[in-house]
Order: structure tokens, then C-alpha cells, then sequence
């Protein structure tokens, strides 16, 4: 059976599922995306990625052209069309097709929503057990990427550099310290049993799944510092890990083919994965 995706206010086979070439998020990179995990068939943390892509939106003046209670009700429908058990609901919204090639925003023009799902089993993926290897890459990026953009070119080079070398992720480095993986939110924890990761602001993504962690960690009385870390300290820690939405918590056990403490998935970052996938099929919807 094919699967179905959302494009303008319809459900269309995926096969079917087309926007014109002078769209802006095609020509231009001109638009916003969010990917929210399922589980058990329900959106996981789903409000904060809506709130998220709501300011996301609202930083390059992009109007939504559903409410997000409409939104999330399309996503909804979008797993239930694809009898989704365990995956993502992908969405994303662009500045919508205009007649010419202008930079400037046009004028009277409606903006494009489509949406898809993909499978993926992520509370029992292979690499939840054993951990990933990452490695270290400069920051290309521009310098507002607090905004989900989909102008993903720089992340995208990252992460093939990190997949032709054989590692899971690439860590991002930029004035010596880590800023974040090519998809995902980065944390050590220290030898003092401090969990870091980088604060909020216009380097970072602000992260959903990073955002849950660190208030479970909290609620539950662990020390949690919002900082920026370099690599030698994330080799000299205890344990390393990333968050997001489409892995949940994952364990680092090596970076730049050296291993953190004995290259294993520490007790913490177990603890924290149980403890937030708890946190998601209690809250799923």
C-alpha cells in the first residue's frame, strides 16, 4: 500500500506528492521544517515542536497557513492513513511558488505545507545498546541557527563526512567548543557527575528532546550546567551523548576515534534514555 503524504490541503499518494519548481523553499532554502517522533502510533512532545516551529515561522515573517491545532490534527490523520506504529511525521512550510525569482518577499502569495511519515523503530534501535562514534568537523553554518531552517547544506556535509569515515555523528566546532551535531543536541557528563550542554542562543538549535532531557534531569535532582564544552573535556568526562527527536537519548563512546571513559553507554545516559522514553509515551498524543 502506498504511503500517503499532505501537500496544500491534501492527501495524495507519496508518488503524487509535488510543488511547483518556483517554490521558495525549493530556489530559495526560504522556509521551516520539524520532524516529531511517533511512538506506539501518537506524537511524541509534540507541542514543543509546534511551539518551536511557531517562532521559528515568525523570526523570517513566514505566516502558518493552518493554526497548529490544525496542524497537528493533519499529522495525526497522516499517521493513521499510513497505519504508522514507530517513526516521524516530517513537516515543513515555505514561503509558497511565486511567478518570478525575486529575493524579496512576495506579495499576496499563499505559503506551502506538506508533510510525510517515515518508519523507524527508535526505542529499540541497535545503536541505543552500543553507542555511536562521532567525529569533529568546523561549524559552517550561518549564525542564526536558533531558526529550523531547511537550508540544511552545511549539516548535511557534516554528516556525510561523519558517515564515509564510519562514525554515527559530527559534532560541530566552532572557537574550540562544540556547538552541536549535524542533527542532533550535544552533552557530556563531567567527572563531577555535572551534566553540560550548551546553552540556548543564536549558535544552537534549541532542541525539544534537549529541552525534555534537561528538565527530567532536573525535576529528579541532577546537577545540570547549560555551557559551552570543548572536545578535550568531552574526552575527559564520564560519559557523552546527543539528543533528538528521531534518536531519543543515544550514548557518545568515541570522538575523533577516542574513546570516552571505557567506550561504552554509561549508567547516566541509560538512565536518561529510560527515563525520557517514560516521559514520551506518557505525554504522547
Amino acid at each position: 500500500m502506498e504511503q500517503i503524504a499532505y501537500v496544500n490541503g491534501s492527501f495524495v499518494p507519496l508518488s503524487e506528492a509535488k510543488v511547483s519548481i518556483l517554490d521558495r523553499g525549493f530556489l530559495f532554502a526560504d522556509g521551516i521544517y520539524e520532524v516529531a517522533a511517533v511512538l506506539d502510533g501518537k506524537l511524541i512532545d509534540n507541542a514543543s515542536h509546534l511551539a518551536r516551529l511557531e517562532r521559528s515561522v515568525g523570526e523570517i515573517e513566514l505566516a502558518l497557513p493552518e493554526t497548529t491545532a490544525r496542524i497537528q490534527e493533519i499529522q495525526q490523520e497522516l499517521v493513521k492513513r499510513n497505519n504508522l506504529v514507530n517513526g516521524m511525521v516530517y513537516l515543513e512550510v515555505t514561503r509558497g511558488a511565486d511567478t518570478g525569482r525575486d529575493f524579496a518577499f512576495p506579495k499576496g502569495v499563499k505559503p506551502t505545507l506538506i508533510m510525510f511519515t517515515s518508519t523507524k523503530d527508535i526505542v529499540n534501535a541497535p545503536s541505543a545498546k552500543t553507542g555511536i562514534n562521532v567525529i569533529t568537523v568546523p561549524d559552517l553554518r550561518w549564525t542564526r541557527r536558533d531558526i529550523k531552517s531547511v537550508a540544511l547544506l552545511a549539516q548535511v556535509l557534516a554528516k556525510q563526512t561523519a558517515a564515509a569515515a564510519g562514525a554515527g555523528e559530527a559534532w560541530m566546532i566552532e572557537d574550540g567548543k562544540v556547538t552541536e551535531g549535524g542533527s542532533s543536541s550535544c552533552f557530556i557528563l563531567t567527572q563531577d557527575d555535572v551534566i553540560v550542554t550548551r546553552q540556548n542562543g543564536s549558535e544552537i538549535l534549541p532542541g525539544c528532546t534537549r529541552k525534555a532531557v534537561v528538565a527530567l534531569a532536573e525535576e529528579r535532582q541532577l546537577r545540570v550546567e547549560e555551557r559551552a564544552f570543548s572536545v578535550e573535556e568531552a574526552l575527559a568526562a564520564k560519559e557523552a551523548f546527543i539528543t533528538s527527536a528521531s534518536l531519543f537519548v543515544q550514548a557518545v563512546v568515541s570522538i575523533d576515534g577516542k574513546k570516552v571513559a571505557d567506550g561504552k553507554p554509561g549508567p547516566m545516559t541509560n538512565r536518561l534514555r529510560e527515563i525520557y522514553v517514560e516521559f514520551a509515551k506518557a505525554t504522547a498524543v
